[in-house]
């Protein structure tokens, strides 16, 4: 079994932004806590993937992939 650890954050937000999370996490079903934790690791899978593609794309030849994604390829 695995334990995860949690770490409880104190979090300043604009109450506007506050009333728009507690709006969507309300409509989702899902507590305000939820609707944070899961908003950040949306984020921080996006910007992952981001760091991933920017390094795999390292040394890439753009003229070659346009080629092959238009069938062109040899």
């Amino acid at each position: 079994m695995t334990i995860h650890a949690k770490a409880r954050v104190s979090l300043n937000l604009p109450q506007s932004l506050k009333a728009a999370a507690e709006d969507f996490a309300e409509r989702e079903g899902v507590s305000l806590n939820q609707f944070i934790a899961l908003a950040l690791a949306e984020k921080v899978g996006a910007a992952r993937a981001a760091d991933f593609f920017m390094e795999r794309g390292k040394g890439a030849d753009p003229a070659r992939a346009v080629a092959w994604l238009e069938g062109r390829a040899g």
